[in-house]
């Protein structure tokens, strides 16, 4: 199969290369039950030496830098108590972590979370964390300008491999919330 954006050796349907997901992600795609079918989630099996953007897009495709976004995990704290989320913004811009994330948490404090939490607590590779298969009592902040690109390269979960998923399905993700301004330039 041809990818629907980058130039890709190889690209599958998610649901047809399980055992290259981590196993939150893997079960995350076997249990979709979205608007947008599984098999549009595509496996683009990619050189974790070439994971750094300048080199990715330069070997990739140049149009994937409009077109990716990165899952980061943050920590709000209040009252003692910490919770954590995930956001997904466009690589173009960076996670408004003090202003939109600490209110829509409800958060006295808000931060990325460590490489250790974030990496035990999802069960995916750091470098690699996806929205698709995080904990289901996590929140899942996305960016609106996510949902309205065709396709979004983001991670599969590992290193190795990305994901690209139609943008309408981060809106169906277990816990999404879509914000305005979550990524800021």
């Amino acid at each position: 199969m041809r990818a629907p954006i980058g130039h890709f050796d190889h690209a599958t349907p998610a649901p047809d290369c399980l055992d290259e997901l981590t196993r939150p992600v893997a079960d995350a795609v076997r249990a979709w039950r979205g608007g947008v079918p599984a098999e549009q989630f595509v496996y683009v099996d990619t050189d974790p030496e070439w994971a750094d953007t300048a080199t990715f897009v330069e070997h990739y495709g140049r149009e994937l830098l409009e077109r990716s976004a990165n899952c980061v995990v943050v920590a709000g704290k209040r009252g003692g108590e910490t919770m954590l989320a995930a956001c997904v913004v466009l690589s173009t811009t960076r996670v408004d972590v003090n202003g939109v994330v600490r209110r829509q948490l409800g958060a006295r404090k808000a931060s990325f979370a460590s490489m250790d939490t974030a990496t035990g607590e999802s069960g995916m590779e750091y470098g690699g964390i996806t929205p698709v298969g995080l904990p289901a009592d996590w929140p899942v902040l996305v960016d609106s300008a996510v949902v309205d690109l065709p396709y979004v390269l983001v991670g599969s979960g590992r290193r190795r491999g990305k994901l690209l998923v139609p943008g309408k399905a981060f809106a169906e993700l277990p816990g999404a919330v879509v914000l305005e301004g979550l990524g800021v330039a």
